[in-house]
């Protein structure tokens, strides 16, 4: 780490090309942004009643049509209309087959009364995915949020050996294909693989992105850069409903997401414009093809590659020194994590956090989302909540320090949903209300911070998928939802008990952790196993007596 460090001062350190370069970085996050708030946006629930058959109806009402047949036919049972909009047809007793409470299944199809969320054709109404097809909306959820994990996952792995550049454009190059062919899905069960292949392609261009921005920083600026990228990508989610509402059509709006998608892979897809990760390049001994990019990146800052000053050598000598020992390349997998003592515990403590943040997530939306159906107001709330999140990181992640922003987020998530299980019944409106807006935004924190948390504190060679198995724990969390209501809510209960539980256990494991501000990066699996954990009222870190669990033997 330290002879990787002297090289990447001798190019200029975080120079001028360096800081373009990362603040560059931000704008496709515009493009993540629009991905990850489609779901919603895709599977919102319109108003809607089944369709009048004129057959059953008395001879009175048979010469009606349209919206003027429907009210005529549909009681008027105030608030339970809208509860239960499957069983509203109410037929004469005397219609063949009438049901004991006389109803009837819908036969002529759903009558959708609003656009959901702008969009006056979604999936949901072109396959009617309501009522006894219900079901197939969380599982075209849990397949987007199954996609995201795989991609995290093996792309993560990509990163790590085949180079940050290439998971890059190769995620590019999938996302606008598979974007565009999810906008000519003939059915729904096209759809549903599309969706998981789309998801998988973005969640590899999102985990290259981010490592590849977060190895051009140094230690003063690595928050500052990961913040700024995740307000773009909420300013990419509010953007997405004002698309919806010009396209009014989802297969449109999918349309121009792969257009965007599009125009980010010819804007970078030039290596000038996008090169490999130095660091990396570094780190898995191949000096050579790190030397042309970091001569670019000292000659842009103003050095002389070839001047040595004399406190320091010359980024040429130092490159010289380097190559000399390393004659091949060695990747690493991340399964050489589990020879290690402390830094696979590193792994799994923040692994675990992001599974909590996306699991408990769901628990607070659902109390901030009204009885009646609404979409606005709890999407933009919670993208809303996701950038005062990211600012309250940016205020206090270099001023406190990592560690103790994580133990505050989760002891104030922790505490929030116990609140919410104890009180249902007893709190008053305004006070869950609170409540669930406090555990969000705590959630939210965590989420981010724990992504920096592990960034930073697991080696280069094994970043891109050590990253991959955090950011996938984060969407198994989130695909716990849907699949509560695959049961009709039955298990959600259970789910927010669960969830809560763990959120005050990982208060005892975020102890556990190192500091990593002001920190470099490990570059080497032994690097990060020094990481050890420090005093939270600072001091300088001790001998580390904690592993959780002793390390698997190093075969022999």
């Amino acid at each position: 780490m330290e002879s990787e460090t002297r090289v990447l001062r001798a190019a200029g350190g975080f120079g001028r090309a360096r800081r373009l370069l990362a603040a560059a970085s931000w704008l496709p996050c515009v493009a993540l942004g629009l991905a990850l708030g489609s779901e919603p946006l895709l599977t919102a629930l319109p108003a809607h009643y089944c369709r009048p058959d004129p057959a059953l109806l008395p001879p009175a009402l048979r010469v009606l049509r349209g919206p003027a047949l429907l009210d005529a036919s549909v009681p008027r049972l105030g608030p339970a209309r809208a509860r239960s909009p499957c069983l509203l047809l109410r037929y004469p007793e005397s219609a063949s087959r009438a049901r004991p409470n006389g109803t009837r299944p819908c036969t002529r199809g759903w009558y959708y009364t609003l656009p959901a969320a702008g969009l006056l054709r979604s999936p949901v109404t072109q396959w009617n995915l309501v009522c006894e097809d219900g079901w197939k909306v969380p599982l075209e959820q849990m397949s987007h949020l199954l996609g995201w994990l795989l991609g995290c996952v093996l792309l993560g792995a990509g990163c790590d050996w085949f180079g940050r550049r290439a998971v890059f454009v190769a995620s590019l190059v999938l996302a606008t294909g598979l974007g565009a062919s999810e906008a000519l899905a003939a059915s729904f069960p096209a759809l549903l693989a599309l969706r998981l292949l789309h998801g998988g392609a973005l969640a590899g261009f999102s985990l290259a992105l981010y490592v590849a921005r977060l190895e051009l920083c140094d230690p003063p600026h690595r928050l500052v850069f990961s913040v700024a990228a995740g307000l773009f990508s909420v300013l990419g989610t509010l953007l997405l409903p004002g698309l919806a509402l010009l396209a009014q059509d989802w297969r449109l709006l999918q349309g121009l997401s792969a257009l965007v998608t599009g125009l980010l892979l010819l804007f970078w897809g030039f290596p000038s414009l996008f090169p490999e990760s130095p660091r990396w390049l570094l780190a898995t001994g191949q000096p050579a093809r790190a030397r042309k990019i970091l001569w670019h990146f000292a000659e842009a800052g103003g050095a002389d590659p070839e001047d040595s000053s004399e406190e320091e050598s010359s980024l040429a000598t130092e490159l010289d020194m380097l190559g000399a020992g390393s004659p091949q390349p060695r990747y690493h997998s991340i399964l050489e994590l589990r020879h290690t003592c402390i830094a696979w515990r590193n792994g799994l403590i923040l692994g675990f956090s992001s599974l909590i943040c996306g699991g408990i997530r769901a628990s607070f939306l659902r109390s901030l989302t009204p009885s009646e159906p609404a979409f606005y107001q709890p999407y933009f709330l919670g993208a809303g909540l996701e950038a005062i999140a990211t600012v309250f990181l940016l205020l206090t992640g270099d001023r406190w320090g990592r560690r103790p922003v994580l133990l505050l987020g989760t002891l104030v998530m922790g505490l929030a949903s116990l609140l919410l299980l104890a009180g249902t019944q007893y709190l008053p409106e305004w006070t869950m209300w609170s409540l669930s807006v406090l555990g969000l935004l705590a959630s939210q924190a965590v989420s981010a911070l724990s992504s920096l948390f592990a960034a930073e504190v697991l080696p280069t060679v094994t970043r891109g998928a050590g990253l991959g198995l955090v950011l996938g724990a984060g969407f198994l969390g989130q695909a716990a939802a849907p699949l509560a209501d695959l049961h009709g809510r039955r298990g959600f209960f259970l789910h927010h008990v669960v969830f809560a539980s763990f959120a005050i256990l990982a208060l005892l494991c975020v102890l556990l952790l190192p500091e990593s501000r002001g920190r470099g990066l490990p570059a080497s699996v032994q690097d990060a196993d020094r990481l050890c954990r420090s005093p939270l009222r600072g001091g300088r870190p001790g001998p580390d007596h904690l592993p959780l669990l002793p390390p698997t033997p190093r075969p022999q």
